[in-house]
């Protein structure tokens, strides 16, 4: 018995996504063959056409967690809630820990969020990087902050 052939073409997984949870997200793997290594990360694609908010790109985190964070974010922002972008942050993680949304150029845009450009066909679109605290509570862009933890999450945004 021959087993039915599931393979989607990854346009087509991404468009069923955005049709079905109203934005997708897509995981990319850790880059090795880099200067430093590019660690992996996980991003939306959707997030402007539905929520009016630019895309959210996260470093350092599992694809599963970044959905459950993904998708707390999309609650708030159908809910209303406004979420202040360059600006520090608290209520989104447990603890009163901060984050903030740092804004990406277009560069970065571009070249790390490929998925997302092509759905869009080339057309611009605003996108941020989540920075989220080190055990401690510094953000990546502080003098406390844990640089064990700078690889995992390296800061690709614009910041102050």
């Amino acid at each position: 018995m021959e087993l039915p052939d599931f393979h989607i073409p990854h346009a087509e997984k991404i468009e069923w996504m955005i049709e079905t949870h109203g934005w997708a997200m897509e995981p990319v793997a850790a880059r090795t063959d880099t200067d430093p290594p590019l660690a992996g990360y996980v991003y939306t694609i959707g997030y402007p056409e539905a929520f009016g908010f630019p895309e959210v790109v996260v470093f350092g985190l599992t694809p599963a967690t970044a959905r459950g964070l993904f998708d707390m974010i999309a609650d708030m922002l159908r809910g209303g809630t406004e979420i202040p972008v360059d600006a520090e942050l608290v209520g989104l993680f447990d603890n009163d820990l901060r984050c903030v949304f740092a804004p990406l150029g277009n560069d970065v845009v571009a070249e790390l969020l490929g998925t997302a450009v092509a759905w869009r066909k080339g057309a611009p679109f605003n996108a941020v990087q989540l920075l989220w605290p080190d055990r401690n509570g510094f953000l990546p862009t502080e003098p406390g902050f844990d640089r064990r933890m700078s690889l995992a999450q390296p800061v690709v945004a614009d910041v102050r």
